[in-house]
């Protein structure tokens, strides 16, 4: 699914109507049409609608909500939160158009609860045209009261466009926002409808066709989202004859005294992922606990010196363990120690495979980050959390979380690396700009070894031969499609990243039937 921003798709109806000589009214009526058919669909041939609008554009998709609801025999009461005159262009037309006696103008705090309370708390269903995407402030006013009685009424509700209250681009909630069940939306959905915390207000979301140009929506500047129909191309299938030659043989560097389970959970995650063969490169002193931790992976001893943490010394046996190998990870759980931290910067600068640095790999770099303009490969794939980017970038956490697209983007651009930005609708970013949303994942993942899963699926599918940004994408989707599953057996809370790994081949199985 493609997402734009909410400045996008002005520009995308601005030329429709410039550019194609597509009259507004013809787009508004479209977009009251799709609306109409979701009500009737879910909630019925009749039945009792209030239509909360405002005095713009998007009231004026509610205003046609409601003549066409009108027309088919629904009970429809329009509650305008304007005077008359403050409403022009196509949507005064299209109020004009109305019945005057479902119009109820209402301009004034106080006048919702004291006079339409009963007439929302009954309603069959809401329909939310109060503020569409263009909204840049905080709700007010009667505004707010509308969006607090909506919410309050515990009726259903169909926003249009976009649920009240929330910016269209960021997602983030602007005072107050309408908690909807459906969300209607045109052409293309937008980041709000994605990005948390807009996600969770916006329902079930729809995309309605209201006819814009094929052309626009094809040069469209947007984003990917991911989900199990985006994906599904990028699989590829297993000839019958295949062999585990064919699978690639990936080499991850990883575990320190006290961390051996990131390296068995990244070890046994290329496993679940499909890799054909698995190496674990780890300090000779923890090597013994690796052993019993990984049965299906191959295990090399590093010398350590007793210490349980690996040093720049190692770099030439490494370099004979990269002979074969398609892909290397390193990082989950190696330590912090200034000889680790040269190991990971000297890999970075000579080692030309595929790469995927993680954890206390990206540490290593953020004491070092002009070393990333010297690599080697042409395929450095990096998966912060946000406390991770945020010393990536000698900045704050919050500053990470505020902006994480045009982060992620500009430092995936800058450094010519693959930038996975975990969390919430994680963010992938590649070096020429393009720029994923991963729609899998939930709340149960919040606990320790998911990044180190993570890191052991894409390192595995880098193995198997998919391109840089194609592992990415799928790796997220699939590291979370796979928490999903594991969610909807045993709940949110108490799931760990052994589950996840459990889960990866049963969530390939699903997306490849689906």
């Amino acid at each position: 699914m493609r997402v734009v921003t909410a400045q996008t798709m002005q520009e995308i109806d601005k030329q429709a109507i410039d550019g194609y000589n597509i009259a507004g009214q013809q787009l508004m009526e479209s977009a009251g049409s799709r609306c109409v058919e979701e009500i009737i669909a879910k909630f019925g041939l009749v039945g009792c609608s209030v239509i909360m609008a405002g005095k713009g554009n998007n009231g004026g998709d509610g205003y046609v909500i409601a003549r066409l609801l009108d027309q088919k025999g629904w009970n429809v009461k329009v509650i305008l939160l304007a005077d008359r005159d403050q409403v022009c262009g196509d949507a005064a037309v299209n109020l004009e158009k109305l019945h005057g006696s479902i119009i109820n103008f209402c301009t004034h705090e106080g006048q919702l609860s004291a006079l339409h309370m009963e007439e929302i708390f009954q309603a069959d269903v809401i329909v939310d045209a109060l503020l569409g995407t263009g909204l840049n402030s905080d709700v007010s006013g009667i505004y707010l009261e509308a969006i607090d009685l909506i919410n309050a009424s515990g009726r259903p509700v169909v926003s249009v466009d976009i649920p009240s209250g929330i910016h269209g681009t960021t997602g983030r909630v602007l005072g107050e926002a309408v908690r909807a069940d459906i969300t209607v939306t045109f052409a293309f959905a937008k980041l709000g409808h994605v990005l948390y915390p807009g996600a969770e207000y916006t329902g079930r979301l729809v995309v309605a066709d209201i006819g814009i140009p094929q052309k626009l929506m094809e040069t469209a500047v947007g984003y990917d989202f991911l989900n199990a129909d985006t994906v599904r191309p990028m699989l590829h299938r297993r000839d019958r004859q295949a062999h585990k030659g064919q699978f690639g043989h990936c080499l991850i560097i990883a575990g320190s005294t006290g961390k051996t389970g990131a390296a068995a959970l990244s070890a046994n995650s290329a496993v679940r992922a499909g890799s054909g063969l698995v190496t674990l490169a780890v300090a000779e002193s923890i090597h013994s606990i690796l052993e019993i931790k990984t049965t299906e992976v191959m295990t090399s001893p590093l010398p350590d010196s007793g210490s349980g943490h690996l040093s720049d010394s190692v770099f030439p046996l490494i370099e004979k363990l990269l002979v074969g190998k398609n892909a290397i990870a390193i990082g989950p759980g190696l330590g912090a120690r200034s000889g680790t931290n040269a190991l990971v910067q000297n890999m970075v600068e000579t080692v030309a495979l595929p790469m995927v640095i993680d954890a206390d790999g990206l540490n290593a770099l953020a004491e070092e980050i002009s070393v990333l303009n010297r690599k080697k490969s042409k395929q450095v794939i990096l998966t912060p959390h946000p406390g991770e980017m945020s010393r990536l970038l000698g900045t704050s956490i919050h500053a990470v979380e505020a902006t994480r697209i045009s982060v992620a983007q500009e430092f995936a651009s800058k450094y010519g690396v693959f930038l996975v930005l975990k969390g919430a609708r994680t963010i992938i970013a590649s070096p020429d700009g393009s720029v994923a949303i991963n729609g899998s994942g939930n709340p149960g993942m919040a606990s320790g070894g998911m990044g180190d899963v993570l890191t052991g699926i894409i390192v595995s599918l880098l193995g198997q031969g998919y391109t840089a940004m194609d592992a990415c994408c799928l790796g997220v989707f699939l590291h979370g499609f796979a928490a999903d599953m594991v969610v909807e057996e045993k709940g949110e809370i108490g799931i760990n990243a052994s589950d996840v790994i459990e889960s990866l081949p049963y969530a390939y199985n699903k997306i490849i039937k689906k």
